[in-house]
């Protein structure tokens, strides 16, 4: 480690954001499976590039079929899991974009590790608040269904558990609110946040 130098750039995040009008934040997704995360995230990065914002959507089945294909489900691997994918929001909130990130991330000193990686100013939580028996209900992927027959272990909220965020920026419960109008109320929440200053 003693012979690592990072390089020095010419061009720095100030530069960048300056490039791309806009303020980086990296908008952090949490919840039970089924509770609606990635939908969120879908329909707000599409309700943000639509009024030329600068994102990119990181979500859990895509980067454990990637960057994380060698990390198992255990509690070390999720821990590693949200580890790397902190590291990779703080490259891409340098690099000057809006990051939305959806992550079951059950565990709170795992979103507080994020959150000192990418910058307390740079990191902005979504905790979407949805009951186990609605997410069971809704069982997109059929994991509850496995978990609950054994099939699949460690599954958070059935024999994992889920630690609820202490103190989100936001709460969205998607039982009681819809899609559209959580997405309405994300964005007007965030777009101080992310508007450049003239």
């Amino acid at each position: 480690m003693n012979n690592l130098y990072p390089i020095q750039t010419k061009v720095d995040a100030s530069k960048r954001q300056q490039l791309l009008n806009q303020r980086p934040l990296l908008i952090w997704f949490t919840g039970l499976s089924g509770s609606g995360k990635s939908t969120l995230a879908v329909q707000l990065e599409a309700m943000l590039y639509d009024r030329s914002y600068k994102t990119y959507l990181l979500d859990g089945d895509n980067i454990r079929t990637g960057l994380n294909k060698d990390l198992t489900f255990t509690e070390e691997g999720r821990v590693e899991n949200i580890r790397r994918i902190g590291e990779v929001g703080k490259l891409m909130v340098d690099a000057g974009l809006v990051v939305l990130s959806a992550f079951i991330s059950p565990f709170e000193a795992d979103r507080q590790q994020v959150r000192n990686i990418v910058g307390r100013q740079n990191y902005f939580e979504v905790f979407v608040d949805t009951p186990l028996e609605i997410c069971e209900q809704r069982d997109v992927k059929g994991l509850y269904r496995k978990a609950r027959a054994g099939e699949v272990k460690n599954f958070t909220g059935i024999d994992s558990p889920y630690e609820r965020p202490s103190a989100p920026d936001i709460r969205i419960e998607t039982d009681k609110i819809s899609i559209e109008d959580a997405v309405e109320n994300l964005f007007r929440t965030i777009e101080s946040r992310i508007t450049r200053k003239h």
